[in-house]
């Protein structure tokens, strides 16, 4: 692991830009300056020059889904493929989810995502834990204490999926999750879709089953009735709250409503929901933009935009859960579609080219949303989203003025498509460094499966 100067950039960070100069050593951040001589860097020292470049902590996609078994298949970015593409986004850690297996406790199914893992990712990682209805039982709080030994400190939990066993059914169940994790200073991640108001429009469901229908059989009142719901469980426990891929106007009002009644919610939002809508549902490549939620209307990506703008959301992640074409179009039935889309190459050109568009969001605030945020609410802070010294030299060089359009043929998902196609995007990335190793340079990718660790929330 050599040493690293990137001369002459505009440093960034959550708070600001400056003119600085960057010297990695060892792997780590060693000195954030605005002129470091080469004669402090010594001999061998790789030089970037980074003039007219942005130079911004490593990117941190808070929401993926690489190699998920799901629905009798596996998305196709598997481990290796999903660390490339995200090197080629300025991605240097994902958080992913580690299923809660059936015949398993949380400890057992956290290893055994790890295993998956470990020998494929080229970039580091950590998890959100999963507690499903199926194994739900008195002996939970234990379980969580020692999630929280093993450095994972965040459980996703549905309010939907009764027929997977996901869902958990007790309101006393979940009050008491909450309870504990407000205990441990665990926090609780939530994707809000109200289960009985679905399950009553799909028994009542009149019409056909259509990609279009999905957003008619999974309303946006839907995701506002959970996350009230949620919202009053956290709110007796005490327990901060946060909502993963609020997807509507009516999901973002829900979230107002539970802060004006005094409960910490961190809310998160996708490029898909800011930036695609309901038209997408449409046509021979319809079911190539089915997830679940569904997409929404075009007033609700400007919704979400001005929330963005506004500083009502805490993170932008992608939830990337990537199928081939093929798997995609296998199907027009809504319900048997594979849901979810590519999205964390994306994820910052489709960001940057939002601010450069409106004069109220900086550069700042996109790291803040993809990189230091993360970092912060899921316990991987300074070490990582941060150019602190001493950190994780885990580093993203950003060319902001190149304009190109984004194509099925120029990204790298293992899907060969991108939902965002015909997309003029501002920037692409330069150089992608993690622990002190270039992993992406100019096009090339250096990446090693392997070579990623897990990083313990604390």
């Amino acid at each position: 692991m050599g040493t690293i100067l990137i001369r002459n950039g505009l440093v960034t960070d959550a708070t600001e830009s400056r003119k600085a100069d960057v010297l990695v050593k060892d792997g780590l951040i060693a000195k954030v300056a605005p002129e470091i001589g080469l004669s402090e860097a010594g001999e061998g020292c790789k030089v970037i020059d980074a003039t007219g470049l942005v130079v911004m902590p490593g990117l941190i996609d808070a929401h993926t889904h690489y190699h998920l078994v799901s629905r009798g298949t596996v998305t196709c970015d598997s481990f290796p493929q999903g660390s490339r593409l995200a090197a080629f986004g300025g991605v240097t850690t994902v958080i992913d989810f580690a299923d809660h297996n059936k015949g398993m406790n949380l400890v057992d199914s956290l290893k055994y995502r790890l295993d998956e893992m470990a020998p494929g990712m080229a970039i580091d990682y950590t998890l959100h834990q999963g507690v499903y209805g199926h194994g739900y039982d008195s002996t939970i709080g234990k379980q969580l204490e020692q999630l929280k030994d093993l450095g994972v400190k965040t459980l996703k939990i549905f309010t939907t999926y009764r027929n997977t066993g996901y869902l958990i059914e007790n309101r006393d169940d979940l009050l008491d999750l909450f309870k504990n994790a407000k205990r441990l200073g665990m926090l609780v991640t939530a994707h809000c879709e109200f289960n009985p108001m679905i399950e009553k429009i799909s028994d009542n469901w009149k019409g056909d089953f259509s990609p279009a229908s999905h957003a008619k059989m999974r309303p946006a009142e839907a995701e506002g009735k959970a996350i009230e719901y949620f919202g009053s469980i956290a709110l007796e426990a005490d327990c901060p709250l946060y909502v993963v891929h609020v997807s509507s106007e009516c999901g973002l009002n829900a979230v107002r409503s539970l802060r004006e009644k005094g409960l910490t919610v961190y809310a998160e939002t996708t490029p898909h929901y800011l930036f695609l809508d309901k038209s997408c549902l449409e046509g021979p490549d319809a079911s190539l933009y089915v997830m679940t939620p569904p997409l929404r209307e075009k007033s609700d990506n400007q919704a979400l935009q001005q929330a963005v703008i506004d500083k009502e959301f805490q993170v932008v992640a992608t939830d990337h859960c990537a199928f081939t074409r093929e798997q995609k179009l296998s199907s027009s039935d809504c319900r048997t579609i594979y849901p979810g889309i590519p999205g964390t190459e994306e994820m910052l050109l489709l960001l940057n080219t939002l601010k450069d568009s409106k004069a109220d969001l900086s550069m700042s605030d996109v790291v803040n949303l993809i990189s230091t945020n993360p970092a912060k609410l899921f316990g991987i802070y300074p070490q990582k989203g941060s150019l602190e010294v001493g950190t994780d030299a885990d580093i993203a060089i950003f060319d902001p003025s190149e304009e190109w359009t984004l194509a099925d043929d120029n990204v790298h998902s293992a899907s060969l498509y991108t939902p965002y196609r015909n997309f003029t995007v501002h920037g692409r990335i330069r150089t992608t460094i993690l622990r002190g190793a270039v992993i992406l340079e100019n096009g090339q990718y250096f990446g090693k499966p392997g070579n990623g660790r897990f990083v313990a929330q604390h």
